[in-house]
């Protein structure tokens, strides 16, 4: 699966569509009230780096991760502050505790929220957008393992200190709608 993932994944970001995208996701824009000064900072699923970027810009350490080893080669020639790992997230282990962000855009894999609250510290903020169900009456052939089910993202999460929680309908870089949900949480001061 993984090696099918890198190979899709790689194709993808050779596409000049998406090389020519380079601001950070709105909703991260929409979060820095709520980031810290300075820290750790982990990107699941980092893509282009463009989110990492903006971190670090705001004075973080960052460590972006994804299994396109053409989507970190560009991330490490755009931006050589990030420290961009090409790995597959299922197989992936950091010490717990470490990082003050961690962001999650557009990548849905259930087994690792488990490690994201390991590895986020405690008061730590939390950054998590991706498709919702209803992404399916535009594009039916979606699996369903990559989509949120109704609140699925709020209960998840549902011990950390909610900042901001919506589902619906969203306009994206090129103005394609997404049905998403979006979360913005802080770990509670005493998670482990």
């Amino acid at each position: 699966m993984a090696q099918t993932d890198a190979i899709r994944w790689n194709s993808r970001y050779q596409e000049s569509s998406y090389l020519d995208l380079r601001e950070p996701r709105s909703l991260l824009i929409e979060a820095s009230q709520w980031l810290p000064a300075g820290g750790y900072a982990l990107d699941l699923a980092m893509g282009l780096g463009h989110n990492a970027a903006f971190l670090c810009r705001r004075g973080f350490k960052v460590v972006g991760v994804d299994i396109s080893w053409v989507a970190v080669k560009h991330a490490r020639s755009l931006y050589p502050e990030i420290l961009a790992v090409c790995a597959d997230l299922e197989n992936f282990s950091l010490p717990p505790n470490t990082f003050d962000v961690i962001l999650n855009f557009y990548y849905l894999q259930r087994s690792i929220w488990e490690n994201v609250r390991k590895w986020l510290k405690p008061q730590g903020l939390l950054i998590i957008e991706t498709m919702t169900q209803e992404m399916k009456s535009l594009k039916p052939e979606i699996d369903d393992r990559y989509l949120l089910a109704p609140n699925e993202l709020l209960n998840a999460f549902s011990d950390f200190e909610i900042l901001l929680y919506r589902e619906g309908w969203q306009e994206q870089e090129k103005g394609h709608p997404r049905a998403a949900a979006s979360l913005i949480a802080r770990k509670s001061p005493a998670s482990k």
